[in-house]
């Protein structure tokens, strides 16, 4: 289904991840976003109001009815992924997922089979592959400028409460497995384009209130014998976010968001906002009828390393 600009998005979720994409969306040519669904009303027409979304919308089911809307962008709570995803699919929409596109194997492979057969342009906002630094010593591996040894990826955050990245109440349960090593697990299959690693890990005691384990510890290896170690936690005060270090044969590489520098403290020139090139991807897929980086489909293998590392960790 070939769409003329601009293509009319549809945002649903209010929260912090929202405005990143309302960030990333500002500067494309040929976008416009349509209409938002949010959580809590208040909450969704502030949203509406800061970022000029001419109007907002009840539910998700009865913006999808709606004929102007080409595509939707999913920033809702991770629980909600799957079976929202499922339901803009049946609609006929392009999507882009949050990242986790599920909380479970099972509903991971069931929905990417519905977006699979769709015919849609259905992508997952796995962030770590449009950062510009993993984005330049991929192709460093690729080409044999850089020989990896051991990727270690660093995770925190402070999550002793239930609350945002803004510090407000959460409604829903953050998972440090299934969303936040998601990012990482990925991040080094998709350097090697090795899939099949061994995995092994440790989790923590369960949060008393939360109900969830609030420290883990990952082992990754690839079958060239490149290592990572991913340490995560929600009980660290700070600094907060993904941190990590490429250990190689010609350099040590430390790489957070969208900098990197070498193992002298010195930047390496690079161009380029992770979840600005990312969403760009999503909107040249669908204007030019194409699968796009980050698929559903190029996603789903990592989703079974997840799946394995549970298993590991005797459930997460």
């Amino acid at each position: 289904m070939m769409i003329k600009q601009p293509v009319q998005l549809l945002l649903v979720g209010e929260g912090g991840i929202a405005g990143v994409h309302m960030q990333a969306l500002e500067p494309i040519p040929g976008v416009a976003v349509r209409g938002l669904v949010g959580g809590v009303e208040a909450d969704a027409r502030a949203f509406a109001a800061e970022w000029g979304i001419p109007e907002v919308v009840a539910s998700l089911e009865e913006a999808l009815g709606r004929d102007d809307l080409d595509a939707v962008i999913l920033a809702t709570p991770s629980p909600q992924h799957a079976e929202q995803a499922e339901v803009v699919i049946g609609a006929g929409k392009h999507l882009l997922c949050e990242i986790p596109m599920a909380l479970s194997l099972a509903d991971a492979e069931w929905i990417t089979a519905r977006a699979e057969a769709s015919g849609l342009v259905c992508m997952v906002a796995h962030t770590r592959r449009f950062n510009a630094p993993h984005r330049e010593l991929r192709r460093r591996l690729q080409v044999g400028e850089f020989h990896l040894q051991h990727l270690v990826s660093e995770t925190y955050f402070f999550r002793r409460e239930n609350l945002n990245m803004q510090g407000q109440p959460r409604r829903w349960v953050d998972n440090l497995l299934w969303h936040h090593a998601c990012h990482s697990v990925d991040l080094l299959a998709w350097l090697l384009d090795d899939f099949d690693l061994e995995v092994w890990g440790s989790r923590g005691p369960d949060h008393p209130e939360l109900g969830i384990p609030m420290d883990m510890s990952i082992g990754l290896r690839s079958r060239g014998g490149v290592l990572a170690t991913l340490a995560l936690s929600f009980n660290n005060r700070g600094p907060f976010g993904g941190f990590y270090r490429y250990i190689g044969e010609e350099d040590t590489f430390h790489a957070f968001r969208d900098a990197l520098k070498d193992h002298e403290g010195q930047a390496v020139a690079l161009t380029g906002n992770g979840f600005a090139t990312q969403d760009q991807e999503f909107i040249a897929a669908i204007l030019e009828g194409r699968e796009p980086e980050a698929s559903f489909t190029s996603c789903l293998p990592s989703m079974r390393l997840l799946d394995r590392l549970e298993c590991a960790m005797g459930g997460a």
